[in-house]
């Protein structure tokens, strides 16, 4: 049994399965970022539109910067690494599920706009989640 060098060819293939991944990635780094900056600018109006305390939603805030922040790291990495790529699968899947524990677990005294703003965030997540894992798969189909 032979083993095979990698070729400029594989590498190719492997470069351009990672376009969809890092695409998502860098879209999702972008879109969280803002929603961040929504979060922690707008905390009166939000709250009050919202039913979230301040700190809540600052604190929703900061994590998203946080998030943000890795996923802009992860996109950029040359060669994303699949496990780092399975983890934002599932840290989106946990998050989607949160809001909606927010929304319908009256954790709080959500307005009606603050049940739709968590249901919707959890529908956004949860669409990045399953295109992540379409990049992660091609991703791994290539490789």
């Amino acid at each position: 049994m032979t083993q095979t060098m990698p070729t400029a060819t594989d590498a190719a293939r492997r470069a351009d399965a990672s376009r969809l991944l890092r695409l998502v990635l860098r879209v999702d780094s972008v879109s969280t970022a803002v929603m961040a900056v929504v979060l922690i600018a707008a905390v009166g109006p939000l709250g009050d539109a919202t039913g979230m305390s301040a700190g809540f939603t600052v604190g929703f805030g900061i994590y998203q910067l946080g998030g943000a922040a890795a996923l802009a790291l992860i996109a950029g990495y040359p060669a994303i690494p699949p496990a780092l790529a399975r983890a934002v699968i599932a840290v989106n899947l946990l998050s989607g599920a949160a809001c909606l524990v927010v929304a319908f677990a009256d954790l709080m005294a959500l307005t009606g706009f603050g049940v739709v703003f968590m249901v919707i965030g959890a529908l956004v997540v949860t669409v990045y989640a399953v295109l992540e894992y379409v990049g992660l798969r091609r991703l791994t189909d290539a490789g």
